[in-house]
């Protein structure tokens, strides 16, 4: 099993950094995880409707690029289904029982995920109503990957 996540934008705290290769080192059991990063378009803080098209636009070809066709793609967006740890825990192993052994995420930049991106995915994920900085949502998400093999392999991490 495959599990990749890709994000806008370099990481740059050691704290995240740290608390990720954790959650890495403790997946290698279960999967090959890697996290991929894909450079931000820099933009001015005031943009238009239409420049913030145009970055997330940049930023999706980005993205993009990086998944291959057989990738089972999740978009983490505010307006995305949420998911209790369990249940993403059951998607997790109906995915892997029916034959999709490549799973990505994608965290957008600032502005959200282009269009192309969002139709790209097979799934979108929310982690509530909540805006969280892109380098917190990796951590988090990682963490939560880690947590879903767990409970699915009926460890008491999860209680």
């Amino acid at each position: 099993m495959n599990i990749k996540i890709i994000g806008v934008g370099k990481l740059k705290e050691k704290y995240f950094k740290a608390g990720i290769a954790e959650y890495a080192k403790r997946l290698g059991r279960f999967c090959k995880f890697e996290i991929i990063e894909v450079p931000d378009e820099k933009a001015p803080e005031s943009l238009s409707q239409a420049e913030m098209d145009d970055v997330m636009e940049k930023e999706g070809q980005r993205i993009l690029g990086k998944i291959k066709d057989r990738e089972y793609v999740y978009a983490l967006a505010i307006k995305g289904k949420e998911r209790s740890s369990e249940e993403f825990a059951a998607e997790i192993q109906r995915l892997t029982t029916y034959g999709h052994s490549d799973i990505t995420f994608v965290i957008g930049g600032s502005l959200g995920l282009s269009k192309e991106v969002m139709k790209r995915s097979d799934d979108q994920m929310s982690f509530g109503r909540f805006t969280l900085p892109h380098q917190l949502m990796r951590l988090v998400l990682s963490e939560q990957i880690y947590r879903a093999f767990m409970i699915n392999e009926g460890s008491p991490y999860h209680k």
